[in-house]
């Protein structure tokens, strides 16, 4: 492409070249901004040492405030403004630190330095719920936002995703249509975190290309048992380019290590009460104790030439490429390392934005990623107070900055020289353009020829509205399906207008499957069809009849790692027994729960005391994994008397969850009526039950005992 000929280029080889990152690059950027108070003063703001923090200055005692009173004025002028506007989605989050360090395979496929082989990049790791607002609940059934702001050495990446890996709409114009719809509605600002309502499935029933999404949020991903338990996706198809210019279009995945597994919808509605800061405080709790979160960072990759061999478009953010198909490929692994120092400096100030980028990788012509680099931009200048926002420290790259912006609200760099403009001689041109290159390069976007009309519409390669639809609900467990006819029908009971819940369950589900309409529609009283209405362009093709990845039970862990689990124990309780049972799960790398009826030191069989970590209503069997009871003639009496003590055990196997008794353990099943099956262990000594528990939860949870589950009442 040929120079400008008219302005002279301030060109040169790269600078800067000696900076290299590490796992602690960011960690030490951030310092210079910490402030400790221990054995400090208490001051201003302007660095005045205060006296008296506990009365305004009055006209006597008992008299007016004086105006005077600077220290009260300033306090109280901070603290009325304190709030900054939360984000529009995506308002209630948590977040870590971490580091990704890149697989030899990596560089295989881009030049971007976070993928040289055993590069460890910082990063900052934000997850958050969709529509409900900061104060909402964590366990909600939503969508799940996964960003991550790679701290790389050419600048910073922001890989902006979410836990599903396609969207609800195909172009960004769409957008703010969808989120009006899903958002609490305007006349009475309800329901709060929660899609059950009119305007939502109003909304969704006149928008096929929504179909497999919605499906996807009536699947029990709309529920992640933990951060950790989550994958990640960034949704859209963007480019890598390598060493040598070639590009490859990619789809990016988080693989969870853990394993993926999830609440149950009764499990999840329990926590909105019992804690509903449930999963930002088991991740903050996890990383204080070193039990970091870990996921590899993959991708799919299809050569630009097999860019039309789907039954899709590569464009269309609605669907995804099966794994069958295109394998993943491992790039990396990150691992969550640290907590923030503050919530509001990092986890509320960072600004993620899917148009930061860095040389190696690139954007495709998808139209909702399109918009979305316009949209994360233009929020983030009003929530965070203009184009400075990238000055705040969490959002800082650790790379040095120099260009010609300048001034505006809250700008803190103090730029040298007289050249606020490119080019110039005053400056002797700095700072100055870096030229493509293999290494050290400036950006350089894909040479992408486009020779088309300017119009408004779409290809009709994005037709297809329930081909994937079709798809995902094939690849289901029986289990899995249940839960999601049981989620459309508790869903479209919150719905008013009948003439909405009809169109949802004749016209849209039927294309989907028809009897999901069928099972769906009995719950209503709705007659579903008994032919698919769509037309065959929106039903689609798919070259597959089911994806075994798409299921949550595809990557169950196999192990009992990072796993908590309730120890019922009171007085009398025999410790040997419950010092073999905290022995043997620690060994496997999960945690026993000390949980008794007070938190009073418990008095052992054998004179000793041991310090339970809750009460039985304090972390009930919902934020466990599974329960054991150790045994003790007079421990077990004491739960079997009380009504919390019976109904731990009740709950957890309502929730099909593993349960083992050791000893005279198995006394409290009975006086709780709990039905014996294979999830349901006894024996008289740890070791004699131990293996079969750790195989049995190694599953998440007894699966089989649903349908009896769901005889029971809740």
């Amino acid at each position: 492409m040929a120079n400008n000929p008219y302005s002279a280029s301030n060109t040169d080889a790269p600078h800067d070249t000696d900076f290299k990152t590490s796992d602690q690059s960011k960690n030490e950027s951030l310092e210079q901004f910490r402030n400790d108070a221990e054995g400090h003063d208490l001051r201003t703001n302007n660095g005045v040492r205060i006296a008296d923090n506990h009365n305004s200055l009055k006209a006597g005692e008992r008299g007016p405030t004086l105006m005077e009173d600077f220290i009260f004025r300033e306090k109280m002028n901070h603290f009325d403004h304190e709030r900054i506007p939360e984000r529009i989605v995506h308002a209630r989050g948590a977040a870590a630190h971490g580091v990704f360090e890149a697989y030899p395979e990596a560089e295989k496929y881009s030049k971007a330095a976070v993928f040289k082989a055993g590069q460890q990049t910082p990063t900052f790791v934000r997850f958050s719920t969709v529509q409900g607002s900061r104060g909402s609940n964590d366990t909600v059934r939503d969508v799940r936002g996964f960003a991550t702001k790679f701290y790389t050495e050419e600048g910073n990446w922001d890989l902006v995703g979410n836990d599903m890996p396609i969207f609800f709409i195909q172009d960004a114009i769409k957008f703010p249509d969808f989120v009006h719809a899903v958002k609490p509605e305007p006349h009475n600002e309800i329901p709060q975190g929660q899609s059950a309502h009119d305007t939502f499935w109003d909304f969704v029933s006149l928008m096929p290309e929504s179909a497999a999404m919605v499906l996807w949020t009536m699947s029990d991903r709309a529920f992640p048992r933990s951060y950790r338990s989550m994958e990640g996706f960034g949704i859209h198809t963007f480019r890598l380019v390598d060493k040598q210019g070639k590009s490859r279009f990619v789809k990016f995945h988080w693989k969870p290590l853990a394993g993926t597994y999830s609440f149950i919808w009764d499990e999840a509605q329990l926590l909105w009460g019992r804690d509903p800061d449930f999963n930002r405080r088991e991740m903050a709790t996890d990383i204080s104790n070193g039990d970091y979160l870990e996921w590899e960072l993959g991708v799919q990759i299809i050569e630009e030439e097999d860019e039309h061999k789907f039954d899709f478009d590569l464009l269309d953010a609605t669907k995804l490429i099966p794994e069958e198909q295109v394998p993943v490929t491992p790039l990396g692994k990150m691992t969550l390392n640290r907590n923030p120092d503050n919530y509001f400096a990092e986890t509320e100030q960072v600004a993620f934005n899917p148009g930061h980028i860095v040389p190696g990788i690139d954007f495709t012509n998808d139209p909702l990623l399109q918009g979305r680099l316009f949209s994360y931009l233009d929020t983030q200048m009003l929530r965070l107070g203009g184009p400075n926002f990238k000055e705040i420290p969490i959002n800082r790259p650790v790379t040095p900055v120099h260009n010609n912006q300048r001034d505006s609200f809250h700008r803190m760099t103090i730029n040298k020289g007289q050249a606020s403009y490119e080019p110039n001689s005053i400056d002797d041109g700095w700072p100055r353009e870096t030229p493509p290159a293999a290494e050290n390069g400036g950006f350089e976007s894909v040479n992408e020829r486009v020779d088309a009309h300017k119009v408004r519409g779409r290809s009709a390669s994005f037709a297809d509205h329930y081909s994937q639809a079709t798809l995902f609900w094939n690849s289901q467990t029986d289990v899995e399906k249940e839960h999601i006819v049981q989620a459309y029908g508790f869903e479209l009971s919150k719905v008013e207008r009948p003439w909405i819940r009809e169109r949802v369950i004749q016209q849209i589900l039927p294309n989907i499957d028809l009897d999901l309409a069928r099972r769906v529609g009995e719950i209503h009283g709705i007659d579903a069809p008994t032919e698919k209405p769509a037309s065959a362009e929106e039903l689609g093709k798919s070259t597959l009849t089911e994806s075994p990845a798409l299921s949550l039970m595809a990557r169950l862990p196999g192990n009992i790692k990072y796993r908590k689990v309730a120890i019922l124990v009171a007085d009398g309780v025999d410790l040997d027994q419950v010092t073999a049972l905290q022995s043997k799960l620690k060994a496997e790398g999960a945690k026993g729960m000390i949980i008794a009826p007070t938190m009073a030191p418990v008095k052992a069989s054998n004179g000793n005391t041991l310090t339970p970590d809750a009460m039985l209503n304090g972390l009930p069997s919902v934020t466990m994994d599974a329960v054991l009871i150790a045994g003790g003639a007079q421990s077990i009496e004491t739960l079997k008397s009380s009504g919390q003590g019976r109904y731990y055990p009740q709950e957890a196997w309502k929730h099909l969850k593993v349960i083992a008794a050791v000893g005279e353990g198995k006394a409290l099943l009975e006086a709780a009526n709990i039905k014996m099956d294979e999830g349901v262990l006894t024996g008289d000594s740890v070791d004699a039950i131990f293996d079969d528990f750790k195989k049995a939860l190694g599953q998440h949870r007894v699966w089989s005992r649903n349908p009896e589950a769901n005889t029971q009442p809740a």
